[in-house]
């Protein structure tokens, strides 16, 4: 609250609880002048006595409602066409005319026409009657199985043959006449000493000379030898198997090969010699 020195006019400010309700007597600082000063609750109670009270406001004026609209007309429903006239029926005339309906009794069957069945006798044969003389149909899709099955066992059958025995002789297949070279084992057989000669009876053969030598560092054995005799044009007119007289060769060993064919043809001109293809 704030209180006034009477004397000097001096304001100050104190709270409320300072005062108290039943008021006190205060002294101001300035001037030192002393006076009673009432408590808060008479103050405001003189002041509400002397605030003087508003005036009453006139309430305002409320809005008129708006009228609402009139809902409009139901809409008359279309009249429905008359029913279509229907012509009597068969019964409704002749009950009109005086005669009794007709039922369904009334009504006669129809005719029933005479069918001749024929007996079993007569009646044509059929091709797949179990009568003499009679024929199965043959499946040649099994037929077809059965020889594609035949020909493979055949197939198999053949080729392991010859892989394990070879060809035959008579195929016309060409064949190498010698094999591949062995290893470390080396054939000297010059060509001037490989010629038909003739004995001081007459009887012509054919000397066959050279050597076989190992240049490895391991004992080998020695496969036989292929000797084949040709013609002028150069076509195989004979051929000589010729073994060593050794069966192995040890390290830098050699053998020497001498053989004498006699009964060879006359046209052989030249031979050729090498390792005899197994």
């Amino acid at each position: 609250m704030i209180i006034e020195c009477p004397a000097c006019a001096t304001r100050y400010v104190v709270p409320d609880s300072a005062i108290g309700v039943d008021g006190r007597t205060v002294r101001c600082a300035k001037c030192r002048h002393s006076w009673f000063q009432d408590g808060p609750a008479l103050e405001l109670a003189e002041g509400a006595s002397t605030a003087a009270a508003p005036p009453e406001q006139e309430p305002e004026p409320r809005p008129e409602p708006k009228p609402e609209p009139a809902p409009p007309p139901p809409a008359q429903r279309a009249a429905p066409p008359p029913p279509a006239a229907r012509a009597p029926f068969a019964d409704e005339t002749a009950r009109d005319e005086g005669e009794p309906p007709l039922g369904r009794d009334d009504v006669p069957p129809p005719p029933i026409e005479q069918v001749h069945i024929p007996a079993h006798d007569d009646l044509p044969g059929s091709a797949f009657d179990a009568q003499p003389p009679f024929r199965r149909r043959r499946n040649w899709l099994k037929v077809w199985t059965w020889a594609a099955a035949i020909f493979a066992i055949f197939a198999a059958a053949l080729i392991f043959a010859v892989s394990y025995w070879g060809l035959p002789d008579w195929v016309p297949v060409t064949r190498p006449d010698f094999a591949v070279g062995e290893p470390d084992l080396q054939l000297d057989f010059p060509i001037d000493q490989q010629e038909k000669r003739e004995m001081p009876s007459g009887i012509e053969y054919f000397a066959i000379n050279g050597t076989i030598t190992n240049i490895g560092n391991v004992a080998r054995s020695v496969p036989p030898v292929l000797v084949v005799l040709r013609d002028a044009r150069d076509r195989k007119v004979f051929e000589l198997e010729v073994r060593s007289p050794q069966s192995s060769l040890g390290p830098g060993e050699s053998v020497s090969v001498t053989q004498a064919v006699t009964d060879v043809p006359r046209s052989a001109r030249m031979a050729e010699i090498g390792w005899k293809a197994e």
